[in-house]
């Protein structure tokens, strides 16, 4: 009893700091959420133990304190029994509030990417640099309904066993199979009515010569609007039944694919497939993720494309002569680890500007910070994670993302292919 209340008063002490804003450390929430209940428990478990041990004396022939007799008709007793009472009630807020806070605190954007440093450093570091920062991770990683609840309760319960164990996965796969239908998560957030029409975009590209020259490349996107089944662009792949079969985890390999559209379901099968490898496969009707695959975790493909985004951004200065080409060579080198990574980029642009006569201090300062930044946003050894570990299939340049399907090989029984026109996506100019 003495150490379950001391817990309980430590608890609430804790809480309240807590709740008035005076820890912002993430590793405090384990410490005010999960160690300090576990000690309140532990103390109430040692209740009935002393009960059982009390028996154990008896059985022995061991004299036991008699127990004291219960008197409602004395007021000192009343008190007592009363008092026990609330105490108990007490208890069982306690434990409901911890359990309550314990949910909750697990289910923040700190705990899943600071307590985990190491572990999920690459995950939070690029969710923080991208639109999608403001949403929680349980918002898209934990489905709605009791049974999501539970299976990501117990995948949590696993990778802290991983993590005790160090047997975590290096890097870490995407858990594309746990990820929840996009009518439950996008959709919160993503109208699925709304006419987007076509969208306007530039790719802007630097060559590696001394006046950084840029290539600006026009992309008319059609993307059009997830509810138009009889519709063209992009999200026509939203409005109609499509499924598919993949023979890879990350769902790269996609052999068979099956339309449903206005005028009937057609099956299309890639060139050389068996009945073995489909019947082996995964089934799944697609939805927004099978392109849009990391929205709040992108990583830049190769160090050339984050390098020419920082210039176009303006973060590089593209009047720095030949500071693509060092940048990109900078960021695209190999390191054991970040501070060999920062200090290398540094000393690297910095040896390169000192023998040119003219460059300005201050835009070369820029560029290091900069292109420091690129590397640390994209790449994390410790997990094993690089340019292009993490594919990302929204479109095709650099990843296979369009032609898993549009590849000229899924046909059907006819020989009647998946469309590969580009104009039915986008119009370059």
């Amino acid at each position: 009893m003495t150490v379950a209340t001391a817990a309980a008063w430590l608890f609430i002490a804790l809480l309240g700091l807590e709740l008035l804003g005076y820890f912002t450390n993430p590793y405090v929430g384990l410490l005010v959420f999960v160690t300090v209940p576990l000690a309140f428990i532990a103390g109430l478990l040692l209740v009935p133990i002393g009960v059982w041990s009390s028996a154990r004396r008896r059985r022995a022939g061991l004299p036991e304190p008699e127990w004291p007799m219960i008197d409602l008709g004395q007021p000192r007793q009343r008190a007592l029994v009363l008092g026990v009472l609330a105490l108990t009630f007490v208890n069982v807020l306690i434990v409901s509030a911890a359990g309550f806070g314990t949910v909750h605190y697990m289910e923040r954007t700190e705990f899943c990417g600071q307590v985990c440093h190491t572990t999920m450093e690459p995950e939070f570091v690029a969710h923080q640099a991208w639109p999608h920062s403001q949403v929680s991770c349980v918002s898209c990683h934990v489905g709605s309904g009791a049974g999501s609840f539970i299976e990501a309760k117990l995948a949590g319960t696993r990778q802290l066993y991983h993590l005790a164990t160090d047997q975590v996965p290096r890097p870490v796969r995407t858990p594309v199979r746990a990820l929840g239908r996009t009518d439950d998560t996008c959709s919160n957030c993503h109208r699925t009515d709304y006419p987007v029409g076509d969208r306007q975009k530039l790719i802007r590209e630097y060559a590696n010569d001394e006046g950084n020259r840029e290539t600006v490349t026009a992309l008319t996107l059609h993307v059009g609007r997830a509810i138009d089944r009889a519709g063209a662009g992009i999200h026509r792949h939203i409005a109609l039944d499509i499924e598919y079969i993949a023979t890879s985890d990350n769902r790269e390999t996609i052999p068979y694919v099956r339309v449903t559209g206005v005028n009937g379901a057609r099956e299309f099968r890639a060139d050389g497939v068996t009945d073995a490898q489909i019947a082996g496969g995964m089934r799944r009707r697609m939805d927004c993720t099978d392109c849009h695959n990391r929205p709040a975790h992108t990583m830049s493909f190769a160090p050339e494309r984050a390098i020419d985004s920082a210039i176009a951004e303006g973060r590089i200065p593209r009047m720095l002569p030949f500071v693509r080409r060092e940048a990109v060579a900078a960021a695209g080198a190999e390191y054991t680890d970040r501070e060999a990574a920062l200090a290398a980029i540094a000393k690297r642009l910095n040896a390169f500007y000192a023998g040119r006569p003219g460059a300005d201090a201050a835009q070369v300062t820029q560029a290091i910070a900069a292109t420091q930044q690129v590397w640390s946003r994209n790449v994390f050894p410790s997990m094993k994670v690089g340019w292009g570990t993490y594919p990302n299939q929204l479109g095709h340049t650099i990843s296979t993302g369009c032609f898993r399907c549009h590849d000229d090989s899924h046909k059907t029984k006819d020989g009647v292919a998946i469309a590969q026109e580009c104009e039915l996506c986008h119009i370059i100019e």
